[in-house]
Order: C-alpha cells, then sequence, then structure tokens
C-alpha cells in the first residue's frame, strides 16, 4: 500500500486534478450534476484514459453512499435492474472500445461529448416520446457504452428517461442508484478484464476528499432563489473545462 500511495501521489499535474475534483464537487453541490463533465476533460490530460475513468469512479462510490438507501425506498426497483442490465451488457463493449482509442482521441470524445450535453442542457431538449420496459433496457445499455468508452454514462438516462412515466422523486432516485451501481459495475468489470490497477483506484479515494469538500461547501452556497444563478455558473465551469480539454489548445491551458 504505502508504495501504490507514493504512486500516486507522484502523479504529474496532481494538483490540477484535484482542484478539478474540487470545482466538480461545489458544482454538483449547488447544481446536482456536471461532475464528470468537468472532471475528466481535465484528469484526461495528465492520465491515461482509464485511469481517468478509474479515478472518477472510485471518487464518486464514497459520497453519494450515504443516499443510496433512500434512493432504493424511492425509485422503481424493476426500472432500476432493466437500467443495470443494459449497462452489465454494454460496459465491456465500451470498455474495449476505449482500450483501443488513442489518448488524444480520448480527449477529444470527452471535451466534444460534454460541450455536446452542455448545449442539450442550455437547450431545455428532452425526448418527448413514451418510454417503455424495453426503451428502458436500451437506455441502460447506451449509458454502459458511453461510460464504459468516455467515462459518461449519464447523457442517456438525463435525455430519456426523464420522459418516463414516473414522477420526479422516482426519476431523481434512480438514477442516482443506477449511477452508484454503475461506479461499482465499471470497477467490477474493469477487474474482471484484467485491467484493474490500484494506483487509479487509491487516488480516486483521495480525490473523494477535495470532491466532498466541494460538494459540502456547494451545498452550503445554495439557495433556491438564485437556482437559474448557480446552473449559469455551472454551464461556464463546464464549458471551461471541456474546452481546456481539447488537444489543440494545449498551448493555451494548464500546460
Amino acid at each position: 500500500m504505502p508504495e501504490v500511495l507514493t504512486q500516486a501521489l507522484a502523479v504529474e499535474g496532481l494538483v490540477w486534478v484535484a482542484l478539478a475534483a474540487f470545482v466538480a464537487g461545489i458544482v454538483r453541490g449547488f447544481a446536482g450534476f456536471g461532475t464528470a463533465m468537468i472532471y475528466l476533460p481535465i484528469a484526461a490530460q495528465v492520465m491515461e484514459p482509464l485511469w481517468a475513468i478509474m479515478t472518477l469512479a472510485a471518487m464518486d462510490i464514497i459520497a453519494p453512499s450515504v443516499h443510496i438507501p433512500a434512493a432504493l425506498r424511492d425509485g422503481h426497483r424493476r426500472d432500476l435492474m432493466r437500467l443495470m442490465f443494459g449497462v452489465v451488457i454494454m460496459m465491456p463493449v465500451g470498455l474495449w472500445l476505449l482500450d483501443r482509442t488513442d489518448p488524444q482521441i480520448y480527449r477529444y470524445l470527452v471535451s466534444c461529448l460534454s460541450l455536446i450535453m452542455l448545449a442539450v442542457l442550455l437547450t431545455g431538449f428532452r425526448y418527448r416520446g413514451a418510454v417503455t420496459r424495453h426503451m428502458v433496457y436500451g437506455i441502460g445499455g447506451a449509458g454502459g457504452l458511453l461510460g464504459g468508452a468516455a467515462g459518461l454514462p449519464g447523457p442517456p438516462v438525463i435525455l430519456f428517461y426523464m420522459a418516463s412515466p414516473h414522477g420526479p422523486k422516482v426519476i431523481r432516485a434512480n438514477t442516482s442508484a443506477y449511477l452508484f451501481f454503475y461506479d461499482i459495475l465499471l470497477l467490477i468489470v474493469v477487474f474482471g478484464l484484467g485491467r484493474f490497477d490500484s494506483t487509479p483506484f487509491v487516488l480516486g479515494f483521495m480525490l473523494s476528499l477535495p470532491a466532498m469538500a466541494g460538494n459540502l461547501l456547494g451545498g452550503w452556497l445554495f439557495h433556491p432563489d438564485y437556482e437559474r444563478l448557480y446552473r449559469g455558473v455551472a454551464y461556464m465551469i463546464i464549458a471551461m473545462a471541456a474546452l481546456s480539454g481539447l488537444p489543440f489548445l494545449d498551448g493555451l491551458g494548464t500546460h
């Protein structure tokens, strides 16, 4: 363990990654979203893609865990199982694609996906059609594919599952539980594929500290009367993080 900890602390650009985790935590605290879209474009600049995704998964397991019992109680368990079934089927495919993706291409991918998702949030687009039980399997599969290939399992659920007949409380509960179990499944699948590395895992747990601190600060700063302001700040930070992750802007960024 001391050797792994030494390797984790020796990661080049660790300060920037920790700052990204802290800022992502603040945004998550006052806006309720954005962790991956802020953290991954920064992390991908200083570590290989799989490490970036693994650190995010390990980082994101601790803080939300206290809310999972309530999420399972308030959510729709059958739909959650359908989502997770799709994740289990498609996540290995996403990881297979990730393994064959050049790190520079990955940086373009995660930054562009973050910018596309930001544009969707800004326009207020939502899928308006009916969401059937079979579609929920597909939504989970799309999340597993995007999660494995880019570390962004949330967009398919946000765009399509919000149109389900369930109320906001159930959707929020299922989404929270889905993302939590996605993180656990990711680490299990990576281990099963023989790609598990203890260094990014330990680094992710270390980064959970600034992420939790940011989350607490963001929650403390939040006030319902200023929700639109918080969302505007969140969108601006996501845009800055995504743009900084584009390789052709390296000369203007942190390096």
